[in-house]
């Protein structure tokens, strides 16, 4: 019996199953629907569909570069256990090849891309149903420089904390200390101007409330608030935090006295806003078990 690319997607929406799956679950059973449910449920590809209800707040994050593009990603799984295993870290890299390597731009086009047997989206379900565990792509950033900047990619702790940077002028050597800065310090903003006015509002409004309930008049209060709030810009601002290798300047000088300056920044933590699983190593190694 010809199998048909409507019968595919009916059975795709049914089990949440790869397309390349489904066509040869229908081409095994014949056409028959119900024989191919059962024969991806019995391959355990059908699985990957009732996961999806599942906290995936591990995972990895990387960066791929390639000439004047770059992709930074962050890729999730239900454990940290699994985020070691070589079929999660080949994905991810297979994800972030086929983005680098794309035009694409955005995480619902990527889901799209074809890599090799099928899309990224089904290469994902595969792997969700072969490995156990919920994984998802989270969240993307496509980066592109110009010839006279430089890229600068720093992965901590194996991949925990991912900081792709872009400065001009300077070297890459420079970028990557600017990466390996925000990866220790995790600033929230690049400079004092991206820093949104309701934000500084509310920690102008805390900051005066501290200087009054320390008994200080309120305009004394206010002329504190205003240097409060130059210490708190050093905190969150990459240009104005101290350089971790030389505290007496700030990142944005260290990077000037090398000839350039910051242009931008991503940095990824992964599970960052995200609800945690609670459980123990054990139960996390039996959930493996139970899953293969």
């Amino acid at each position: 019996m010809e199998v048909t690319a409507s019968m595919v997607k009916e059975l795709r929406e049914t089990t949440g199953a790869g397309m390349m799956d489904c066509k040869k679950a229908l081409a095994e059973c014949n056409g028959d629907m119900q024989a191919s449910i059962d024969w991806l449920r019995e391959k355990g590809i059908a699985k990957s569909a009732k996961k999806e209800s599942r906290i995936a707040a591990e995972g990895l994050a990387n960066i791929y570069v390639n000439g004047n593009r770059a992709v930074i990603l962050e890729v999730n799984s239900e454990t940290d256990f699994v985020s070691k295993n070589e079929e999660f870290t080949g994905m991810i890299d297979t994800i972030g090849n086929t983005i680098l390597n794309s035009t694409v731009n955005t995480l619902e086009d990527a889901f799209e891309l074809e890599c090799g047997e099928g899309t990224i989206k089904d290469l994902i379900v595969a792997k969700t149903a072969k490995i156990g565990e919920k994984l998802s792509l989270r969240r993307i950033e496509v980066v592109e420089k110009n010839d006279d900047e430089s890229f600068g990619a720093y992965l901590h702790m194996g991949g925990k904390i991912a900081v792709l940077t872009v400065v001009k002028g300077a070297n890459e050597a420079v970028a990557k200390d600017v990466a390996m800065q925000s990866a220790a310090m995790k600033p929230l903003y690049v400079f004092e101007k991206d820093v949104p006015a309701d934000v500084v509002e509310r920690e102008s409004a805390v900051q005066k409330e501290i200087a009054m309930s320390e008994g200080k008049p309120a305009e004394i209060a206010e002329k504190m608030v205003q240097g409060r709030i130059k210490k708190y810009f050093k905190e969150i601002c990459l240009a104005e935090q101290p350089f971790i290798k030389d505290g007496d300047i700030s990142v944005a000088t260290y990077v000037k006295n090398n000839n350039g300056e910051i242009i931008s920044m991503v940095r990824y933590e992964v599970g960052e806003g995200m609800e945690k699983r609670s459980e123990n190593f054990a139960e996390e190694v039996m959930n493996q078990i139970k899953g293969n």
